[in-house]
């Protein structure tokens, strides 16, 4: 290994950067939020369009997806400037990501047809500029060290900040935003509120990103800085489809697909479920960001805790069948006359104690799993001797925002089939239509869940591989006489 593609020293990471880091999550929580579980219902029942035709045209944005992210990944990783390779990325990504926010919820008045176009555009927009931003900033996790369980602990405060900036947002849409207004009794109908939602965001996201790369700017001269050899297009996409046929990559891929888009359908109908299965008011929609946050702290606290005490894929394996359970166990309930009824005093407290548990799993699979893609660098640099942090990170980010494209598409399907109306109001639905949808979903959720359960049993290193790994890396770079970067 030379001096210059020197690993980087497990050392612990400065809370005032891990801090300055993490807040940069928070932009793509924000994002998260309302792409996840406002898109469909405004373009729906707000704008007025059909529930399939707009999971299908997220979708299609996923085409480019595919090509933008990896492409963003090697890029970045092949970057140099006095900047290092990643904060130029984050710091040129701010102002288009909120360009491209406040386009995607303003849609001017048109025909269905040029209403399809403009979301699909602003939908492409908007995904390519977070890419540009997050990407090179999941790409740091694995640069700042490579302890082990240090890579947990910076992607436990990653995931805090992401979901806190999604749960605030929430927060303020379902209390200030979209609340009942005159002539809208359900306020999630009002055009008006979406548009105030969306000016808001794009300035939450454009102040974390920014904060975020002038906080964790001065690591850059700490930062792995590999040298670059010129190459031809073609032997560019070969370097890139050798490291990307990585086993532990592609499983993590694979695993990330089934769990992500299950929180995308559940992102997407849950608006629906919450409105129209289980009929909560708006002083209930207040508490839920609460409930979901008081899951996430939980993850915050518990996923290094299982980090240091087994290995990451033993833990997300139970994790991620735990989350199944729990989350789908009221609708099974629901289903079979168990679950107390709507109006029951016993429906909202049990729900949310349910809500606690499933988020608590589910966001410490997620946060297992971030931190078993950063030590797949390592293990990925000991077989070809190049790091690509980069190249990782993009096809973990494509799998996330696969949430809001093959989630959202799912959700549409599954209302279609269920027959669920347009223009509809809490407590008009027919039941039969409530138990269609909610079998779907159930049905699909632990199908899927299980899978990704599956998955993590075939992941194929754990700590004591890695440290290992480690060691005969840090053995070499002695050899040559090149210390680690950053020690």
């Amino acid at each position: 290994m030379s001096a210059a593609s020197a690993t980087p020293a497990p050392r612990r990471v400065s809370n005032s950067t891990t801090f300055a880091y993490a807040v940069g999550a928070a932009a793509y929580g924000i994002k998260d939020s309302g792409f996840g579980t406002f898109l469909l219902l405004f373009y729906n029942q707000v704008v007025g369009v059909a529930p399939g035709t707009v999971g299908f045209i997220i979708m299609c944005a996923l085409v480019f997806d595919a090509f933008i992210d990896p492409a963003v990944g090697a890029l970045s990783d092949r970057t140099r400037s006095r900047w290092g390779r990643r904060h130029p990325w984050m710091y040129a990504a701010a102002l288009p990501i909120a360009i491209g926010w406040l386009l995607l919820w303003n849609p001017p008045e048109m025909s269905d047809g040029l209403t399809y176009v403009w979301l699909f555009v602003t939908a492409v927009l908007v995904r390519s500029a977070v890419s540009c931003y997050e990407v090179p900033s999941q790409a740091l996790t694995p640069e700042l060290t490579s302890d082990y369980d240090e890579r947990t602990r910076i992607t436990a405060w990653r995931y805090l900040l992401g979901w806190a900036g999604g749960l605030i947002m929430l927060l303020l849409a379902y209390q200030v935003f979209l609340t009942p207004r005159p002539g809208y009794e359900n306020g999630l109908l009002r055009a008006g509120g979406y548009h105030e939602m969306a000016l808001v965001a794009a300035a939450l996201m454009v102040v974390a990103i920014l904060f975020s790369a002038i906080g964790t700017h001065r690591e850059i001269k700490r930062l792995p800085r590999p040298v670059i050899e010129r190459q031809s297009f073609t032997g560019h996409f070969r370097e890139l489809a050798q490291t990307m046929k990585n086993r532990a990559f592609l499983v993590l891929i694979l695993a990330g697909m089934c769990v992500y888009t299950n929180q995308g359908i559940g992102y997407a109908l849950s608006n629906y479920l919450y409105s129209f299965v289980w009929e909560f008011s708006g002083r209930t929609f207040a508490m839920l960001p609460f409930a979901l946050f008081g899951g996430v702290i939980c993850a915050f606290v518990i996923a290094p805790l299982i980090g240091r005490r087994t290995s990451k894929p033993k833990a997300a394996v139970w994790l991620v069948a735990a989350n199944v359970v729990f989350l789908t166990i009221p609708y099974w309930l629901r289903l079979a006359g168990a679950f107390p009824e709507v109006g029951s005093p016993l429906l909202v407290p049990l729900l949310f104690a349910l809500i606690v548990v499933h988020t608590a799993c589910s966001v410490s699979a997620f946060i297992l799993g971030a931190s078993m893609m950063a030590d797949v660098v390592e293990e990925s640099e000991a077989r070809t001797g190049r790091r690509s942090e980069g190249v990782f990170f993009a096809g973990s980010f494509f799998v996330q925002k696969c949430t809001s494209g093959i989630g959202i598409f799912c959700a549409g399907l599954m209302l279609q089939f269920a027959h669920f109306p347009q223009g509809a109001h809490p407590g008009q639905v027919p039941v039969a239509t409530l138990d269609r949808l909610t079998l779907i979903y159930a049905g699909a959720y632990v199908v899927l869940g299980l899978a990704a359960a599956y998955l993590f049993t075939r992941f194929p290193f754990g700590r004591a591989e890695h440290e290992a790994r480690l060691a005969r890396m840090a053995a070499s770079a002695e050899a040559e006489g090149a210390p680690h970067a950053g020690a």
